[in-house]
């Protein structure tokens, strides 16, 4: 059987394995073996699951394989960071998607994608002009934790890389539990952060099936000026991806934040801050200041130093607990929204 039809064991859920060994004829508990044996051994081969009996491994490796695939290219910045290329087989045309390996002190956060390009047409983002190329698997998603040799010094995973993880949802959520559950990588749910655009159906599914952080792009309080550079405002405004968050407690361990990318001139004086400010009165969260990070193609500038230290002060003087988010790889195409997976690179 080729591997296109064979299921890719890197990914599946302890349900999905219970399902794929009652198929197969193998006792229940089978399924939790082959759990330990993907994710706390991490094994890369059905032949080194020495408890499985020989004719269970060969029948397993008829029908599944595990799929492990290093990366094609590794730059290095100048600061530490690390981009990563990976080659996308599942997909129908050859893909690539970047992740980056960011080291801060004694943390150590892996940025991973979940989709080849993207939909959402965001004007700022590198990714977005690409157009979208197709979604990952919860198997290509994890391959990136699992086939970095830094995977043991990680301490968070956020979902920032190459597309938009609401229009990528089952996947997303399988790596999720993978990542937290006691059969997987028995992760707190405090060490995953994952960011939207703000698809409202996803993020509803999303707050009740999970207990991982949220980062919503935000980017412009004003609807008509978010409208202007984040497509998505049409079919999901702001205004109402709002009344959803506040139908969810945000004073747990699930934290709730706001990604705001700083353009000259378009979104960074203090009546933007003030216009923030009442946009989020009343909601439990943080505002993450982005500096932009400029790219070919791109008709924005990023905003002085002095502009953003001002916006910066106005939300932290009236309520709103605002960080300016450092800037990490910029030199090897590695910050925020400059993600485009192209070989060579």
């Amino acid at each position: 059987m080729s591997e296109e039809l064979r299921v890719n064991l890197l990914g599946q859920t302890l349900e999905q394995l219970q399902t794929l060994c009652a198929d197969l004829g193998f006792p229940r508990f089978t399924a939790k073996q082959l759990c330990d044996w993907l994710y706390k051994k991490r094994t890369d081969s059905i032949d080194a699951m020495t408890n499985l009996s020989l004719a269970q491994r060969a029948r397993l490796a008829e029908v599944a394989y595990i799929g492990r695939d290093f990366p094609v290219n590794c730059q290095v910045s100048r600061d530490g960071t690390k981009k990563y290329l990976f080659r996308v087989s599942t997909l129908a045309s050859l893909a690539h998607v970047e992740t980056v390996f960011i080291p801060d002190d004694d943390r150590a956060t892996l940025c991973i994608s979940c989709q080849v390009g993207c939909k959402m047409g965001c004007r700022f983002c590198v990714t977005g002009q690409q157009g979208f190329h197709g979604s990952l698997s919860a198997g290509d998603i994890l391959n990136q934790l699992f086939s970095i040799p830094e995977f043991e010094q990680l301490t968070n995973v956020v979902f920032m890389g190459m597309g938009e993880p609401m229009d990528n949802l089952d996947a997303v959520l399988d790596v999720c539990r993978v990542l937290t559950s006691d059969w997987g990588l028995g992760w707190s749910p405090k060490r995953i952060t994952v960011s939207s655009v703000g698809i409202i159906p996803g993020l509803k599914r999303f707050l009740d099936e999970s207990q991982c952080h949220l980062a919503i792009s935000l980017h412009n309080p004003v609807p008509q000026e978010r409208l202007s550079i984040m497509p998505v405002q049409k079919a999901f405004p702001l205004n109402e991806v709002l009344a959803l968050l506040r139908h969810y407690d945000w004073s747990g361990q699930r934290r709730l934040s706001f990604e705001y990318t700083m353009f000259r001139g378009l979104n960074d004086d203090l009546a933007h801050a003030t216009r923030l400010v009442e946009t989020l009165r009343g909601l439990d969260c943080r505002v993450n200041l982005i500096r932009f990070h400029s790219s070919p193609g791109t008709p924005f500038q990023t905003s002085t130093p002095g502009a953003i230290r001002a916006f910066q002060d106005y939300l932290n003087r009236n309520g709103v607990v605002c960080t300016l988010r450092a800037s990490r790889g910029e030199d090897i195409d590695a910050a925020c929204g400059l993600l485009a997976g192209r070989e060579g690179r």
